[in-house]
């Protein structure tokens, strides 16, 4: 039996997805991505909407983590119910019935010097 570890509600307030892209695909495409760990016997069934300055949010998004594993997201692939604007910021917010962690990370391949970034999202006090 695998102890479940993490939290139920994550938020990552910064996304942006780059609107163009420098090098080979999809390798090098600039893209936002959402790391989800599930350490729990059961899958983690994880609901995600998405936050704008000037609109209504969309979502939910719908994900499956298999019980004991991890699923890397791009934000770029997600399209139901609709895909996430480029050249856009954003924010996202995961809500799961089993505890998870959320890692966020971006590469920005805008220029050949590529730019990476990662950091834990936040998890909510209330889950």
């Amino acid at each position: 039996m695998s102890k479940a570890i993490g939290h139920t509600c994550w938020a990552i307030p910064e996304g942006y997805i780059p609107a163009y892209s420098t090098g080979p695909e999809p390798q090098f495409l600039s893209h936002e991505t959402a790391c989800i760990l599930n350490t729990s016997d059961q899958d983690a069934h994880v609901e995600i909407t998405i936050y704008f300055s000037d609109r209504e949010p969309i979502g939910p998004y719908q994900v499956t983590v298999p019980a004991r594993r991890t699923k890397h997201l791009r934000f770029n692939d997600i399209t139901d119910p609709e895909p996430i604007p480029l050249d856009t910021d954003y924010a996202s917010v995961f809500n799961s019935d089993v505890p998870i962690i959320v890692q966020h990370t971006r590469l920005d391949s805008r220029q050949a010097e590529n730019a990476l970034l990662s950091t834990i999202a936040y998890p909510s006090s209330n889950s």
